[in-house]
């Protein structure tokens, strides 16, 4: 038995020399070769993490959340179609999403929940800028861009403001409107989306410091006025105020559900020429109280236009590409205004709506 084993271990020993002799040598130029691939391996491997962590993000890549203060309404709902088609034309991945009432904890619990999920930038309108400041803080720790509009973030925190129009112009145009339709004198009342919202502040601001200079006998008759970004709580609103104030003679309403309420309740107490109502309309919904009279005029801006400017600023900013003066947004070919700084964009004159004219807008 040991004789055989040992036969066998004598077999399997020629076979393997018999084998190792008939592989072939190396060259040098192979060891080169193979040395190099490994390097080129390594060098690969170590440049994957940077290409992942690029900001060169485009297409699939990149995913924007916009954050409006509410939807369901109409204005939310232009500024909704103008996203969405920006991320198709630009392909790019756009959320858009909001709470169903202006609500400030809402909007900063859907922040905070995209912060989580991972998102490369934010463009959000905030109820409450103050509310908002330490979410948005936490979204620049986390890496995201920080791009605000409509309503403005506190001083500090947006990589880029994007306005639909200069605030100062916008508020003398709705006054000048007022005058026109009520007089030069008389009393008149402010009913508004909501008190801490900066951009409507800002238009009643510039209004009423521009009427102390040109229209100095137009009568505040009360404290602004809150509606929640709600026609029916400005209508309920508007009756009041004609209610309390007999001699009332104009209405301005600032966010776009505010002059329709008012409207409605003038157009219900048939006082379309006793009562003058301007303010900020979509023309869609402004129509038949144009129409009428009772509603005299309205104001605002292309908003599906400015939200695919804004989209597309906002993915130009996280690419760290540069925001100059007087660029046109592709597609559209609206040239924005841009701050000596380049942290803030204004997009274009405001519009104005009348009876003669309301036709010729569609949205």
């Amino acid at each position: 038995m040991k004789k055989k084993l040992l036969v066998v271990a004598a077999v399997i020993l020629v076979a393997a020399l018999v084998f190792a002799s008939c592989a072939p040598a190396q060259t040098p130029a192979a060891e080169s070769s193979a040395a190099g691939e490994a390097t080129q391996s390594q060098e690969a491997a170590s440049a994957a993490p940077a290409a992942e962590n690029s900001s060169d993000k485009s297409g699939d890549d990149f995913t924007v959340l916009v954050l409006p203060k509410m939807i369901g309404i109409p204005i939310f709902d232009a500024f909704e179609a103008g996203a969405v088609k920006a991320g198709e034309d630009f392909g790019i991945n756009v959320i858009y999403t909001g709470p169903t009432a202006a609500d400030a904890v809402e909007q900063v619990k859907i922040l905070e929940d995209y912060i989580n999920k991972g998102i490369d930038c934010v463009a959000v309108a905030p109820n409450d800028p103050a509310a908002f400041s330490p979410v948005l803080k936490k979204a620049r720790e986390a890496g995201v861009t920080i791009v605000d509009w409509d309503s403005y973030a506190e001083a500090g925190l947006a990589d880029l403001s994007c306005r639909q129009l200069d605030d100062e112009e916008f508020g003398k145009a709705i006054w000048d409107g007022l005058a026109e339709a009520m007089g030069t004198e008389g009393d008149y009342a402010i009913i508004t989306g909501g008190l801490s919202a900066e951009n409507l502040n800002s238009w009643i601001n510039a209004g009423m410091d521009y009427a102390k200079e040109k229209y100095p006998n137009l009568n505040l008759v009360t404290d602004i006025i809150p509606c929640d970004e709600k026609q029916q709580t400005a209508y309920t609103k508007a009756l009041e105020l004609i209610k309390s104030y007999p001699d009332l003679k104009g209405i301005v309403g600032i966010s776009t559900p505010a002059p329709i309420g008012a409207a409605q309740a003038v157009q219900e107490k048939g006082l379309q020429d006793k009562i003058a109502v301007v303010g900020t309309v979509v023309p869609n919904d402004a129509k038949p109280f144009l129409e009428d009279g009772s509603l005299d005029s309205g104001y605002l801006y292309d908003p599906t236009g400015f939200m695919y400017a804004t989209t597309y600023l906002a993915w130009q900013k996280s690419l760290g590409n540069e925001i100059t003066d007087q660029m046109e947004i592709p597609n559209i070919g609206q040239k924005v205004t841009v701050s000596e700084d380049g942290k803030s964009i204004t997009y274009a004159p405001p519009l104005k709506f009348t009876k003669e004219n309301v036709n010729d807008y569609d949205f």
